[in-house]
């Protein structure tokens, strides 16, 4: 009898932030992406990746993690841009990507950002996933866990993952845009069982009316957008990546 496949799906929160403004102001998709959507595509891959039914690949878990701003440096932002609006503005996209996630299953892991260097940053982020994820792998014994990330900070995650058994899929992007690039580490590419270049994916032409990568974006502009909180971004976004 065939098993399931256990899949747990991890996010690294402002990188996955970039990558919706990517397809949602500079792509020709213009629109975000759509976390459902990007769950039914790891499963659909993780099925041919493991050869096995499509039915019996679970996502049975889904972490989200980003730095998030307190709400007296929103206040101190709104009083310097003299945006009276700003406080509510930010605090009710916050909720309603919130609500985004809460619907998609998915947990949320925030931690504070530093707003005592300028530019403020998130700080910590990538060290807390990689605990929760190894600890979950361990105690929960997930046979594949999909990383959402691009930083070669994620590499000894990863390699431990590989002396567990876990299988890692990445799902990573490289694009440019007028003001920056961002390109996937080489060396986290290599480490991972499974690595998909999502780019290439969406914008391959055999796969221009597939409805799994129609399926990773927001369709109906009614719909709740998945990565459409306005809060101040973390820093990284506008930096160029390119940590091999």
């Amino acid at each position: 009898m065939s098993q399931v496949v256990r899949i747990a799906v991890f996010y690294d929160g402002g990188y996955l932030f970039h990558v919706s403004n990517y397809y949602r102001y500079n792509h020709q998709r213009k629109a975000r992406l759509h976390l459902g959507g990007v769950h039914r595509f790891v499963q659909d891959q993780v099925s041919k990746f493991e050869q096995t039914d499509p039915r019996l690949c679970q996502i049975v878990e889904a972490h989200y993690f980003r730095g998030r701003f307190s709400v007296p440096d929103i206040e101190a932002k709104a009083q310097r841009n003299g945006d009276e609006e700003y406080l509510v503005k930010t605090l009710k996209n916050d909720r309603t990507f919130d609500d985004v996630l809460m619907r998609a299953n998915i947990a949320t892991h925030f931690f504070g950002v530093n707003t005592r260097q300028q530019p403020a940053k998130e700080v910590g982020i990538d060290v807390w996933l990689a605990l929760e994820a190894y600890d979950l792998a361990v105690h929960r014994k997930f046979d594949v866990l999909a990383l959402v990330a691009c930083d070669s900070d994620y590499v000894p995650l990863v390699r431990k993952l590989n002396s567990i058994g876990t299988r890692v899929v990445l799902l990573a992007w490289d694009f440019k845009t007028e003001q920056s690039e961002t390109r996937t580490s080489q060396n986290l590419i290599t480490e991972c069982s499974y690595p998909i270049m999502m780019h290439d994916e969406i914008d391959n032409r055999a796969r221009l009316r597939d409805p799994l990568v129609d399926g990773l974006f927001v369709q109906d502009r009614l719909e709740p957008r998945v990565v459409a909180s306005p809060a101040p971004r973390a820093p990284r976004e506008p930096v160029i990546r390119r940590r091999l």
